[in-house]
């Protein structure tokens, strides 16, 4: 049976509040910055499905590549033996990914419950009627929250070994400070013998990056301008979309892919009637997209308390999916 926890109300209220808290921190700060968790709203979580989509995003179709075509080597990686299990994935979005292995494991006959967490009610509510349907006998117990939050949830709600999913690449979304300080915390909420498998875009041709982020549809565009029109929407703002413009970088040496939005006047916008003024050609830091060497990604696990006990490739090693052990 799929259960859907019901949300109370006090979480979101909780929810709205925190996001205007960071909305008017990140604007306040300098450099200006809002975070990229942000972006997932009913349009958002429809541009990024149109994002995956774009010939010039290769990370999807890389780690789909492992998910679909290495599906039992993959389960053998990560399956802590003949003992049930709790699978839980972060940031789950439609689990386009990981229904391939969730099939798997069902079709094994494993004795498992898949616990997606995610920021977005709307995916999570899509992704359980979706898996309702495809895999009913699946116990599906969704969680709308922050990670580790919902980790913690995860763990008062069963004592069984954890299978940590984090894919997409999504440790990229943080600064390589950040990436070691999460990977440690990650490390901190698990017991000894739980896994992880995370993925990790990999270091390549710095243009196949560049272009992944900067299409010439405009859909990444779109996707970051739409946080400002979230904001105007639930935090009472007035930006005028047509005078903020995506600008997008890579550097190739240290694997920083960036995505700004740039103030093309000098202008004021209220929030929740505070004043926020912007220079011309002024930067909002966006989202960053952090591309890793397999030295740096061992290092990454090991300083993080974790045991390194295997990776899959996808077909042109452009990306990796690390399975780490709990020591």
């Amino acid at each position: 049976m799929n259960l859907m926890l019901n949300q109370q109300p006090q979480v979101e209220f909780s929810s709205a509040d925190n996001f205007r808290r960071d909305v008017l921190e990140g604007l306040k700060t300098n450099p200006k910055r809002l975070s990229s968790k942000y972006f997932y709203d009913k349009r958002g979580d429809h541009l990024f499905q149109e994002i995956m989509a774009m010939p010039e995003y290769y990370l999807t179709k890389c780690e789909l590549d492992i998910f679909k075509n290495k599906t039992a080597e993959l389960a053998q990686l990560i399956i802590p033996g003949n003992e049930p299990f709790d699978l839980i994935e972060l940031g789950a979005g439609d689990a386009m990914k990981s229904t391939y292995l969730l099939q798997y494991l069902v079709d094994q006959d494993m004795d498992f419950t898949y616990m997606p967490i995610d920021i977005s009610g709307n995916i999570l509510s899509v992704l359980n009627e979706k898996l309702n349907t495809q895999l009913p006998s699946l116990p599906v117990v969704c969680l709308e929250g922050e990670y580790f939050e919902m980790l913690q949830k995860a763990a008062s709600m069963s004592s069984r070994k954890k299978v940590i999913l984090f894919l997409g690449g999504n440790i990229g979304n943080m600064s390589i400070e950040e990436a070691e300080s999460f990977c440690f915390d990650l490390n901190k909420n698990l017991t000894s013998g739980d896994i992880v498998l995370m993925g990790f875009d990999l270091m390549k041709n710095p243009q196949l990056i560049l272009d992944a982020y900067n299409d010439k549809a405009g859909i990444t565009a779109a996707f970051n301008l739409n946080l400002l029109t979230r904001i105007n929407r639930e935090l009472n703002g007035n930006f005028d979309i047509e005078q903020f413009q995506h600008y997008e970088t890579y550097d190739p040496q240290s694997g920083a892919c960036k995505s700004y939005l740039v103030s093309l006047i000098a202008q004021e916008v209220q929030i929740n009637n505070e004043t926020i003024v912007f220079e011309e050609n002024e930067l909002i830091d966006m989202e960053i997209s952090q591309k890793f060497s397999d030295e740096k990604i061992k290092e990454l696990g090991e300083k993080s308390g974790f045991q390194v006990i295997g990776e899959i490739k996808d077909s042109k090693k452009w990306f990796v999916d690390t399975a780490w052990q709990v020591k």
